[in-house]
């Protein structure tokens, strides 16, 4: 075992993990597991066909209480919190004053003063860090140690989840309630991170384990790990953050321009607001677009985008072969003249310019359940 591997952190439900056959990975400080013996093509189909149980417990929950707690967040973030119903979910984005991405998450309003974040395993401790930077008299911030987090998704979710919670059959996409499930108090969003319907799951540690027995024993549930999850994320054109968005990247060239209202854009009053009200009023130099390479190699990360005469014009923040599109997939960033759906490109692949096109997002049709 090297020094690196000491250093790593466990999930709640390592054990559980390693009885199932989960192969463990180190990601974002945690041992996590990237499959299970069924594999991450199996995992991922089976995923668009059924139901799969991840376990994304390395994510960061924060509760932010107070009087000003809706007011305050708005500072850090270009989305609309004050306009959030109670018992809502909406995605956003914590900007830096050059408009910059420092993460992405999801923020659900439980009460007139009280939000529930989930931020991105690899930022939590600077984004705590960022907001106790900014707190205010009327803010309190916990940072929730004492909870697991698992997702199941797939068209069979609702099943699964109605069999164990029946009041959870109700719930639409990006809405969040309390919820009994297998007898265990549980606080479930009706979203996920595959394009599919499904629910995010907050679960006190001490029965994290039950609750995912309970789920597993469901007909058409299995478990699935961070490789299914990359490439149904990918599929459905969804944002990783540090490939596809970072601190380099605005939310108007991230093509993601949609979290802000129009009363956030009227007013402003975020982290980097001149810049990307800048980009919004006369068009972002570059943008993230879906890309279709032609033919059957798959084009990863970082792959050079050229246009038809060989001029550089960026690269591919995420790429590989789309197990569900049967073709391969990716996303990446060009100058704005060359966004358009349809423009051809020029991927060079292990020295050769291969044949693409700007592609529409998503590659497989979300299917969340709206209201």
């Amino acid at each position: 075992m090297s020094d690196s591997d000491t250093l790593l952190l466990n999930v709640p439900l390592d054990a559980l993990h390693r009885e199932l056959g989960g192969k463990m990975v180190p990601f974002a400080g945690y041992s996590m597991p990237v499959q299970y013996p069924a594999g991450v093509l199996t995992e991922h189909l089976h995923t668009r066909n059924a139901a799969s149980l991840f376990d994304v417990s390395h994510m960061g929950q924060v509760e932010i209480t107070g009087a000003d707690a809706v007011s305050w967040l708005e500072t850090l973030v270009p989305g609309d919190i004050r306009g959030l119903g109670i018992g809502k979910t909406r995605y956003t984005v914590f900007t830096n004053a050059q408009g910059g991405i420092l993460d992405d998450l999801m923020v659900s309003k439980l009460g007139d003063n009280r939000l529930f974040l989930v931020i991105n395993a690899a930022c939590k401790h600077a984004d705590v860090a960022h907001m106790r930077a900014h707190l205010t008299g009327g803010v309190t911030l916990r940072p929730i140690e004492d909870r697991a987090l698992v997702a199941l998704q797939g068209p069979k979710a609702a099943e699964a989840m109605v069999r164990l919670a029946p009041e959870a059959g109700a719930m639409t996409f990006m809405t969040i309630s309390e919820l009994s499930i297998a007898g265990i108090g549980c606080l479930a969003t009706r979203s996920g991170y595959t394009g599919e319907d499904g629910w995010e799951i907050s679960v006190p540690t001490a029965r994290a384990e039950e609750l995912v027995r309970a789920l597993l024993a469901q007909p058409g549930v299995m478990p699935a790990g961070l490789g299914a999850r990359d490439s149904l994320r990918l599929e459905a054109g969804l944002c990783l953050y540090g490939s596809d968005i970072d601190t380099t990247t605005t939310p108007v060239e991230a093509n993601i321009a949609w979290i802000m209202n129009k009363r956030r854009r009227a007013e402003g009053g975020f982290p980097g607001a001149e810049v990307i009200l800048g980009q919004l009023a006369t068009g972002a130099p570059r943008l993230r677009v879906g890309i279709q390479p032609v033919g059957r190699a798959p084009a990863r990360a970082h792959t050079e985008i050229t246009d038809t005469a060989g001029n550089r014009l960026g690269e591919i923040c995420s790429g590989g072969f789309g197990p569900s599109a049967d073709r391969p997939v990716a996303m990446g960033y060009v100058p704005a003249a060359f966004a358009a759906i349809g423009t051809p490109l020029k991927l060079v692949v292990r020295g050769k310019a291969l044949d693409a096109h700007v592609a529409a997002l998503p590659f497989v049709p979300h299917r969340y359940v709206k209201a």
